[in-house]
């Protein structure tokens, strides 16, 4: 019984990685949600608590639920200057090499792999390594 259920869970986190995969803030989610699950129920709880993290964790972005507006209202009390770009943002967008200038997350937003900026007014986080956007915060 309890290896249909470890096969059933299993199949059903395969089958979601790749939309999962297109969400924002996935992978913290998914270790969160896994290792929480994992400390309650074990290893069946690992594999629906990692799935069911990676849900939320995409739909929270990169950042927290409780951290968003608190971020938002940071970014804005900085006033940094907005990046004029020619086309619509979104997830995904990857911005110029030059003209954009990203700023430092302070940690306790615990996003320490990315950088913010403010593009066509609105504050976005990106991958500095790649210059692509991973979250819009609004």
């Amino acid at each position: 019984m309890i290896r249909r259920w470890l096969g059933t869970g299993a199949v059903i986190a395969v089958l979601m990685i790749p939309t999962l995969a297109a969400a924002q803030g996935v992978p913290g989610g998914i270790e969160r949600g896994a290792r929480e699950g994992g400390e309650a129920a074990g290893p069946l709880g690992a594999v629906v608590g990692g799935t069911i993290g990676g849900v939320v964790g995409g739909v929270a972005g990169v950042l927290g639920v409780d951290e968003r507006p608190r971020f938002r209202a940071y970014a804005v009390e900085q006033r940094h200057p907005s990046f004029r770009y020619r086309d619509e943002v979104r997830v995904g967008t990857v911005l110029p090499a030059e003209g954009v200038t990203f700023y430092e997350i302070p940690d306790e937003y615990g996003a320490r792999n990315y950088r913010y900026t403010v593009v066509n007014n609105r504050t976005v986080l990106v991958d500095p390594r790649s210059r692509r956007v991973v979250d819009i915060v609004e």
